[in-house]
């Protein structure tokens, strides 16, 4: 059963991150250069203060009268984060993604950050298993 470990693996554990006190301006600015749907936002010693969406931006810039350079994150991010462990398997996180509709989740081991993953990454994993078990059961029944 593959795990979340497995989708770091494939995927690369690179995480970009703001503060805080970074213009809403910014963190558009590096979602767009990285093609990115989030960023975590981190304070003091890499703690996870938030993450900030395009879903965020979106919801909020609606009934905004200032320019995103004049906005902080702090004021547009979502401050109440979840996460998914490394040993958590694809099925309990695109459930959590799911049930809560969560489009990225951080994932930690302990009190470290070690990746990100997205709900694209984790139903490209669902699907792999699913062509894996095809052919599996394909083989058995051709040379059974």
């Amino acid at each position: 059963m593959t795990t979340i470990r497995d989708v770091i693996k494939g995927k690369g554990d690179q995480v970009w991150t703001v503060t805080p006190e970074s213009t809403v301006g910014a963190a558009l600015a590096l979602l767009a250069e990285r093609n990115l749907g989030c960023v975590l936002v981190t304070a003091e010693k890499n703690q996870i203060a938030g993450i900030f969406s395009e879903r965020d931006f979106t919801r909020k810039m609606a009934c905004e009268r200032r320019l995103p350079g004049e906005i902080l994150v702090r004021e547009f991010m979502t401050t109440k984060v979840y996460s998914v462990s490394p040993d958590d398997t694809i099925e309990s996180c695109m459930t959590t993604m799911t049930n809560r509709r969560f489009r990225h989740l951080p994932v930690m081991e302990g009190e470290r950050l070690v990746g990100i993953v997205s709900i694209g990454d984790v139903v490209k994993a669902a699907l792999s298993d699913k062509e894996l078990l095809i052919e599996q059961l394909e083989g058995y029944i051709a040379h059974g």
